[in-house]
């Protein structure tokens, strides 16, 4: 009896370069979608946020939450704003990442403190919102980092918005310019935000001729700031290069905006 050797055929080779390219293609397209769709990584590169954010950190911002218009593309483009797709307003407290309105290029990053409809003013310092004064409650002495590594002394209090949300500011100096405005309604569709270093934040009590955020138009949203995943102390720049290892904040890594 005769036992006939069968040869396997050979296997077909992937559809060369055109398969790879499609597979690279695929890939930079579930990249692109997850960015777009998900979350983005942003750099602060200024410490008008400080204490809560500090210069050198890396956020991660969630844009499911407040729906999705052209701000949340992973690349801007020159489109009109044509609304937001599963849209939801902000709640008071929330840190957001958004598009200057001066410069729809930059990325910036404030917490709302006011919604539509809402009356907003400060007085000597201290935030009002409808007529009701979020609490200030001492909690010591900081540091405010400026962008050239140096420090200055800041005191630090416990906010508490009228809605509960508590978080960290810094107030560096009694009666400061922004310290005291006028009473300002929320318009649909906008959002008055601040940062938490009151006294070095280009926010809502600056308009945007004068280099501030101005009233914020919710399209400009691009997510909410959820998480630092990284954090790098810039003043190391100025150091020797064998010791900049140091100058990661290994503590901020993967914790929660507050």
């Amino acid at each position: 009896m005769s036992v006939e050797k069968v040869t396997a055929a050979p296997k077909r080779k992937s559809s060369g370069w055109a398969g790879q390219l499609m597979q690279l293609a695929g890939i930079v397209a579930a990249v692109f979608i997850a960015k777009g769709a998900l979350a983005e990584p942003f750099y602060v590169p200024s410490g008008s946020m400080e204490p809560t954010l500090l210069i050198g950190d890396a956020l991660l911002a969630s844009k499911f939450p407040y729906g999705y218009g052209t701000s949340s593309l992973p690349i801007q483009i020159n489109l009109p704003e044509s609304g937001r797709v599963f849209a939801e307003t902000p709640k008071q407290g929330d840190v957001v990442v958004f598009r200057w309105p001066g410069d729809r290029s930059q990325a910036w990053v404030k917490r709302v403190v006011g919604l539509p409809g809402d009356r907003i003013q400060m007085r000597q310092g201290q935030l009002f919102v409808n007529d009701r004064p979020a609490e200030l409650k001492p909690d010591g002495v900081g540091a405010a980092e400026d962008d050239n590594g140096g420090s200055e002394p800041a005191y630090r209090y416990v906010e508490t918005l009228p809605n509960g949300v508590s978080h960290l500011i810094f107030k560096m100096r009694d009666n400061g310019p922004l310290d005291n405005t006028q009473e300002v309604t929320v318009p649909p569709g906008h959002l008055f935000v601040l940062g938490d270093n009151r006294d070095n934040s280009a926010d809502s009590r600056v308009p945007l001729r004068s280099g501030g955020v101005g009233l914020l138009p919710i399209d400009n949203l691009v997510g909410r700031a959820d998480a630092v995943v990284g954090s790098w102390d810039l003043g190391m720049r100025s150091q020797p290069v064998y010791t900049w290892l140091s100058g990661f904040r290994l503590g901020r890594f993967f914790t929660a905006v507050h």
